[in-house]
C-alpha cells in the first residue's frame, strides 16, 4: 500500500516541480564548479535545496529533509564565505545530489525514502564542522538553529534541521529529531519559528507542490493516475496562450460550421445560383484553412523545449570525465528548439551513449592533447535546431576522429563482415560499422565501453523515432553524430505505392526519389536482381516478395529507399503521391512490418509500412545480400543474426 494514500496528485506534482528544480541544481553545480566564487550560483543551489526542503516536509519525507537540510547548510557557509569551493566539496556535493534524486526515485513508487548514505551525512558535517564561526554574521544569513545551545557553545555551528523544517512549513513539525535519534524518539513536537514569514512558507510549499493552472501560463496537465503506477511521464507543460489560440480557432471552425449548414439548408431549398455557389466555395476554402490552422496549434501544445533534455547532460559528463581523469566541457547549444514530448523520453538514452561515447572515446587525455598541440580541455558540444519540418541533434566533439581503416579491420577481426564486403566500403558506410551489433573497439570491458552493445541501441531508437543517424568525421579532429528526427510523431508524410489497385503508404523520410525500372537495366548479381543508379549497384526488392504475395505483374517504377546506410530499390506497380498522414496504432493486432494505418482524404484506409521491420523479416530468403541484412538488422543480437541469415 502506498504511504502517500490520498495525497497521490500533491507528490506528483511535487516530484514535477522538484525534479525540474534538482536537474538545474546539477547544472549550476558543474557551472560552479568553473566558477567557484559565483555568489549568483551559490545562491539559487542553496534556494534549490530550501524549496526541495519545503516540499518534502510537508509530505513527511523525512529522510530526504534530513538530507537537504545537511546540503542547503554547507551551501549557508559558502555563500557566506564561511568555505570555499573545492573539488573534494564538490564531490561531496554531488554525492548529496545523488542521494536526492534516489529519494525521488523512492517517492515516485508511493514509499517513503529510506535513509541517505551514513558517509554522505558525515561529510556534510565534517565539513560544516571544519568552519570558521564568523564573528558578526549578517541577519539574513544567521541559520535558524544558531541560537541553540550547542551553537552558543561552539560545539557545532550546523542549524538544527527540526527547527528549519518548521520555519519553512510554517507549523508544529513532527519529525524525528535527528538521524541519530530516530529510533528513540520516533516524532519530537517542535513548535514553528519566528525566522521564516507564514508568506515565505506559503510560497515555498506552493512552488513544492506544483503549480496548478490557475497560477501561471506554464502548468501540468491533470495526471489521472495513482503514484506507484507510474511508468512514463505522460504529463506536459502548456502555456495557456497556446491553449487560447487552439479555443478561438474551435470557435471559428464553429461560426464557418454554422455558415457551411445555412447554405447546405439553401442549396436543398433550390438556390444554386452562382453566389450561393461561391459563398459555398468561400467557407469550404475557410474550413480547409481554419482546420490547418488548428492542427498546427495542436501540435504545438505537445511540443516542448529540448532544454528539458538536455539540462542533465552536463552533469553526467561532468562525473564520467573526472572519473577518467579527462578535462571536459559540456557546451549545450539550441536549448530553446521544442520537440514533440513523445520523443523527449526515448531519446535520453541515446543522447546519454553517444555523449559517453564522445567523452570516454572521442576525446583525448589532457596528456595527449598536449602533445597534438591542442587544449587540454576538451569540448564536447551538444546542439538542437529546427531545419524545415524536422529536427537535428548534434553531438560533436574535438578529439581524434575516426579511422575508416581500424574499423573494418576491427569489424572483419570480429566476424561482422567479411573480406570482400570490407572492400567495397567507403569511408562512410565504414564509419556506420559502429552501430553494428557486438562492434566495439575497446581492448578489454569497463563500467563505460567494451561490451559492444550501446550503439546499436542507439541507432535502433532513433529508427523507431522515423529518424535517422549519420556520422561525419575527420581523423584527429573530431566526430560529430547527426540526428533527424520528425518535428512531430502525430503527423507522418508518406509517398503512397501500389500494387495492382492496392495502395500502402511508405514513411517519405525514406524516399531519395522514383525511378521507372527498366527491364533492360535490370542486371543480375549472385542471382538477385539490381540496377546501377549513378554508379551504385542497387538491389532490387519487389513490394510483393517482402509482402509475401504472388508477383502477377512485372513491377514498371521503383523508389529509391534509404535506410540507415542501407540502400536499396522498391519495387512496385504505381505510386498515388504523398500525404501528412494522422498514424492510428494497430494495438489488439499488428501484423509484423505494419506500423500503423491512417485514413486518406477519400476515406480509403490504407497500411503504414514499417519498412525496416519488412526488411528484417524477409532477409535472406528475400533477396537481401547478407551485408545488407547485417546492416538493416542492428536490433538484433549476434545469434539472432546469425540464424536468420543461415535459415
Amino acid at each position: 500500500m502506498s504511504d502517500f494514500a490520498g495525497m497521490e496528485d500533491l507528490l506528483e506534482d511535487f516530484l514535477t516541480e522538484a525534479e525540474d528544480l534538482l536537474s538545474g541544481v546539477d547544472n549550476k553545480l558543474v557551472d560552479l564548479e568553473r566558477s567557484p566564487d559565483d555568489r549568483g550560483l551559490l545562491n539559487d543551489i542553496f534556494r534549490g535545496f530550501h524549496t526541495i526542503k519545503g516540499g518534502a516536509g510537508f509530505l513527511n519525507a523525512t529522510e530526504l529533509v534530513t538530507l537537504c537540510h545537511f546540503t542547503e547548510s554547507l551551501f549557508d557557509k559558502l555563500r557566506n564565505g564561511e568555505l570555499a569551493v573545492t573539488s573534494e566539496i564538490m564531490d561531496v556535493i554531488l554525492a548529496a545530489t545523488a542521494g536526492v534524486r534516489n529519494m525521488f526515485n523512492q517517492l515516485s513508487q508511493g514509499i517513503l525514502p529510506s535513509p541517505a548514505d551514513p558517509d554522505v551525512l558525515a561529510s556534510l558535517k565534517e565539513i560544516q564542522s571544519e568552519a570558521a564561526v564568523p564573528s558578526a554574521p549578517a541577519a539574513s544569513a544567521t541559520p535558524v538553529g544558531s541560537g541553540t545551545p550547542q551553537a552558543a557553545a561552539g560545539q557545532d555551528n550546523t542549524p538544527d534541521w527540526n527547527e528549519l523544517h518548521a520555519a519553512v512549513t510554517g507549523a508544529t513539525a513532527l519529525v524525528p529529531a535527528s538521524p541519530q535519534d530516530e529510533k528513540h524518539s520516533p516524532t519530537t513536537v517542535v513548535p514553528a519559528a519566528t525566522s521564516a514569514t507564514s508568506d515565505d512558507a506559503d510560497d515555498i510549499i506552493k512552488n513544492a507542490l506544483g503549480r496548478r493552472a490557475t497560477d501561471k501560463p506554464g502548468v501540468s496537465a491533470p495526471i489521472g493516475r495513482r503514484i506507484d503506477e507510474r511508468q512514463r511521464d505522460t504529463s506536459i507543460r502548456v502555456d495557456t496562450a497556446r491553449l487560447d489560440q487552439v479555443l478561438n480557432l474551435s470557435g471559428e471552425i464553429g461560426l464557418t460550421k454554422n455558415r457551411l449548414n445555412a447554405l447546405r439548408s439553401d442549396i436543398l431549398n433550390g438556390r444554386n445560383d452562382t453566389e450561393t455557389l461561391h459563398a459555398l466555395d468561400t467557407a469550404v476554402s475557410q474550413l480547409d484553412l481554419l482546420v490547418s490552422d488548428l492542427q498546427n496549434a495542436v501540435m504545438k501544445t505537445r511540443m516542448q523545449p529540448i532544454g528539458r533534455l538536455f539540462q542533465k547532460y552536463p552533469r553526467i559528463a561532468r562525473d564520467l570525465a573526472r572519473s577518467l581523469g579527462k578535462d571536459v566541457e559540456l557546451v549545450l547549444t539550441g536549448e530553446e528548439t521544442e520537440i514533440d514530448k513523445t520523443m523527449i523520453e526515448d531519446l535520453s538514452d541515446p543522447i546519454i551513449h553517444l555523449i559517453r561515447n564522445a567523452v570516454d572515446h572521442g576525446v583525448e587525455s589532457a596528456e595527449e592533447r598536449r602533445i597534438a598541440g591542442k587544449p587540454e580541455k576538451a569540448d564536447v558540444r551538444l546542439e538542437a535546431r529546427q531545419e524545415g519540418d524536422h529536427i537535428i541533434i548534434f553531438v560533436a566533439d574535438d578529439g581524434n576522429g575516426m579511422n575508416a581503416e581500424k574499423l573494418r579491420a576491427k569489424a572483419i577481426e570480429r566476424g561482422l563482415i567479411s573480406d570482400e564486403e570490407a572492400n567495397t566500403m567507403d569511408e562512410r558506410q565504414s564509419f556506420n560499422l559502429v552501430f553494428l551489433p557486438g562492434f566495439s573497439l575497446a581492448s578489454k570491458v569497463s563500467d563505460v565501453s567494451g561490451r559492444g552493445v550501446g550503439m546499436d541501441v542507439v541507432r535502433t531508437n532513433i529508427q523507431k523515432l522515423n529518424g535517422t543517424i549519420d556520422i561525419h568525421s575527420v581523423q584527429g579532429k573530431g566526430t560529430t553524430f547527426i540526428i533527424s528526427l520528425p518535428l512531430t510523431l502525430a503527423i507522418l508524410p508518406v509517398l503512397l505505392v501500389k500494387l495492382d489497385t492496392q495502395p500502402f503508404a511508405v514513411p517519405l523520410s525514406m524516399v531519395r526519389e522514383i525511378l521507372p525500372i527498366d527491364p533492360d537495366e535490370v542486371k543480375e548479381v549472385g542471382g538477385r536482381a539490381t540496377m546501377v543508379v549513378r554508379g551504385e549497384v542497387l538491389p532490387i526488392l519487389p513490394l510483393c516478395k517482402l509482402l509475401g504475395w504472388e508477383q502477377e505483374n512485372t513491377p514498371e517504377y521503383g523508389v529509391l529507399m534509404q535506410m540507415a546506410e542501407l540502400s536499396y530499390i522498391l519495387a512496385i506497380d504505381s505510386f498515388a503521391g504523398r500525404e501528412d498522414a494522422v498514424i492510428k496504432s494497430l494495438d489488439d493486432f499488428r501484423p509484423k512490418g505494419v506500423a500503423g494505418v491512417t485514413t486518406l482524404s477519400n476515406g480509403q484506409i490504407v497500411l503504414i509500412l514499417d519498412m525496416k521491420e519488412l526488411i528484417g523479416t524477409a532477409g535472406e530468403q528475400r533477396g537481401v545480400p547478407r551485408a545488407m541484412l547485417v546492416k538493416s538488422a542492428a536490433d538484433k543480437t549476434r545469434p539472432e543474426l546469425e540464424a536468420s541469415v543461415e535459415a
